[in-house]
């Protein structure tokens, strides 16, 4: 153990050497995590955090130019409401070009606040013309190479028995040279805890934009998204949470570069976009190798695969023998047709493996996709008049499954938002690229109807709240029938001034699964409830400290046969000591079973994401600090730990610590260029 924390050290040594030339341009940052808390307050295991963080930052670093911004663009920052985007519109329209960010203050309707959110993802440059080819450093805004190691310190079963075949460190780089909605050049690499291979994972893209008829081109990895993301879907949505109205909606944002370390989730090829007039036509080619485990059919002798694995860990000789197990080939695009107030749009996509595809033959999978091709496609359509706008999607997969969901999102007066969405995936309907909005984590086998609603009481104080009613058709997992649920969160907000904010949120979900233990195919289900409760106050003193309080409290039900219990205290507290930052945090959390168990989203390094499950009985602590070395150089430090008071291990299986704490370090370096 002691050789591995020397190996931490000498990582951390090695590159506060590096030496570099150049200016740096730094923007500023912005709290990611204050978005996050804001969009959802209840934190679950269904959403993924790190895509949600991923997203916005890739917004953060691609600010939108106002002069330049249509309404499909501004759409794309959720935060904004119709009558929001409506008055910017206007205003540019009437007053011509804005001169600078600080004519956002002579909008109608933007407030101080709004601005205030606005204004790290937003741009107004005049006069600037694009970069060449050849001047690709000069004019990079975002230049910077990040390198971070970390490691569990408490050895698990997995290194104590062998079965890894690497070391315990995990490592982690990203390069990226960019000038917003110019160019992009960015690398990502990733070697898990326990893999072999310091390259064991890695993502690239070279993306150039505005040059001609190109309007965005990317080679490498990237996702897409059009429509409501019923066939493409980059993953750009938060879902359900306390912002019930505009993160409902899905945009039309094209291509975007793949930066996550979300493997097997992207696609490597080539994507690119024309502009011709209104139209926008996109077209694109991937060819992907993935993780699977592949079986031989005994019947035709033929090789065969259940499931495309994501978690992306090859530490094992299983594991490693499933890497790259695949190919899969994707061709498609999209064409849409732009006007003021109207965009109609139609994709198509088309994917083919080398194996077939073949759930295993339970009966909750009769519907689901077989064989080795599939083309799903469909059109879409966003109309705006007045402050609402409307819109929909609808696909069909070549297996002759539908799917289509329709809504609206606007204003019914300067305090109030409402969204009112409606959906129905077929059970036979199959998108492996799609997720558009819905209950469950894939666009298939359900029908629903939602409402969210918004209301500023006054100055100060707004209340959101939804409801959301599903069925789901056909059986599931752990579900042996046609199953109904439902939710709703309501959620008050009082933010008197900049320095004190507080809320209370309270989230129930009611669905039906079998009783514990069941295999029978027809039976009775049984009904469960859920019941998330949030207090959560923020306090800013002088600028330089910041004080987060927060209290959950978690219930699970099953009908009539167990009852379980989860509480947690939560105090952070963040501080700034000239150039330093730090930040820390004091948890105590007690639950009576997994079910119980509480996710609390918890501050990281930067490009990090952090959301671990609260779960038995114990404490919970880590402290960030952050520190400047020289101009162009920062570094991080982070160091967390669990200790429970009612188990002798942690974990499960390789996983599995012995003892009752858990203690992750973590060192990270970024040198800006």
């Amino acid at each position: 153990m002691k050789k591995n924390r020397n190996k931490l050290l000498t990582f951390f040594i090695l590159f506060i050497s590096l030496k570099g030339f150049g200016q740096t341009i730094n923007r500023p940052e912005i709290h990611l995590d204050d978005f996050i808390l804001k969009i959802a307050p209840i934190q679950t295991e269904d959403a993924n955090y790190e895509d949600v963080y991923e997203n916005l930052f890739t917004i953060y670093q691609n600010p939108l130019d106002l002069n330049k911004a249509d309404i499909a663009d501004l759409r794309a920052l959720f935060f904004l409401t119709e009558s929001q985007i409506n008055a910017i519109l206007n205003h540019k329209k009437l007053f011509g070009n804005f001169l600078s960010i600080y004519e956002l203050q002579a909008v109608e309707g933007l407030s101080m606040e709004d601005i205030r959110s606005l204004l790290p993802f937003i741009q107004v440059r005049n006069g600037i013309s694009t970069t060449r080819l050849s001047n690709f450093t000069k004019k990079a805004v975002e230049h910077y190479l990040v390198l971070r190691a970390d490691q569990t310190l408490e050895a698990s079963a997995g290194f104590k028995e062998n079965k890894f075949a690497g070391s315990p460190q995990r490592y982690y780089t990203r390069y990226r040279m960019s000038h917003s909605k110019d160019f992009s050049i960015g690398f990502v690499s990733e070697k898990d805890a326990g893999e072999k291979n310091f390259l064991d994972y890695y993502n690239f893209h070279v993306q150039v934009q505005n040059k001609g008829i190109v309007k965005n081109l990317v080679v490498g990895d990237y996702l897409m998204q059009f429509g409501q993301g019923m066939i493409f879907s980059a993953g750009f949505a938060a879902g359900k949470g306390s912002e019930p109205v505009y993160t409902t909606r899905r945009s039309n944002v094209g291509i975007r570069p793949y930066n996550s370390v979300v493997e097997n989730g992207s696609f490597r090829g080539i994507a690119n976009t024309i502009k011709n007039g209104n139209f926008e036509i996109t077209t694109m080619a991937a060819f992907n190798r993935r993780d699977a485990s592949v079986d031989l059919n005994e019947e035709t002798q033929e090789d065969f695969f259940s499931s495309i694995l994501s978690a992306g860990f090859h530490r094992t000789e299983t594991e490693i023998a499933n890497k790259n197990a695949i190919r899969e080939t994707n061709l498609g695009g999209n064409i849409l047709y732009k006007l003021d107030h109207l965009q109609v749009g139609f994709s198509v996509l088309h994917t083919s493996f080398d194996k077939t595809f073949q759930k295993r033959e339970l009966l909750y999978n009769r519907y689901e996709f077989v064989g080795n091709r599939n083309t799903v496609m469909g059109p879409n359509l966003s109309l705006s008049w007045q402050n609402f706008n409307f819109f929909g999607e609808a696909a069909r997969s070549s297996s002759g499954g539908f799917g289509y969901i329709t809504g609206l999102v606007g204003s019914l007066g300067p305090k109030v938002e409402w969204a009112l969405n409606l959906r129905n995936y077929q059970s036979n309907f199959h998108t492996f690229y799609g997720f558009s909005f819905a209950e469950g984590s894939r666009t298939i086998n359900e029908k629903g109807i939602y409402n969210g609603l918004k209301y500023i009481i006054k100055k100060g104080l707004e209340v959101s709240a939804f409801y959301d009613s599903y069925s789901f058709p056909w059986l599931k997992y752990r579900v042996n029938g046609p199953s109904v649920g439902h939710d709703y969160q309501v959620r008050i907000l009082y933010k008197p001034n900049k320095i004190y904010s507080q809320y209370i949120a309270f989230h129930k979900e009611t669905k039906e699964r079998n009783a514990s233990g069941s295999k029978a195919v027809t039976h009775k289900l049984l009904e469960t409830n859920r019941n998330n409760l949030v207090l959560g106050t923020d306090y800013i003193y002088n600028s330089w400290l910041r004080l987060q309080t927060k209290v959950q409290y978690n219930g699970f039900e099953i009908e009539n046969t167990s009852k379980s219990n989860g509480y947690a205290f939560i105090q952070d507290i963040e501080t700034k000591i000239k150039r330093c930052q730090i930040k820390g945090r004091l948890a105590y959390f007690n639950t009576d079973s997994y079910d119980s168990r509480i996710y609390a989203y918890e501050n990281d390094v930067l490009y990090a994401v952090s959301f671990p499950a609260y779960n038995g009985k114990g404490w919970r602590y880590y402290l960030i600090g952050k520190m400047p070395i020289s101009r162009n150089l920062d570094a991080w430090i982070r160091i967390a730990q669990t200790n429970v008071n009612d188990s002798a291990t942690m974990g499960s299986g390789t996983n599995e610590i012995e003892g009752s704490r858990k203690t992750d370090l973590k060192v990270q370096l970024k040198y800006s260029f």
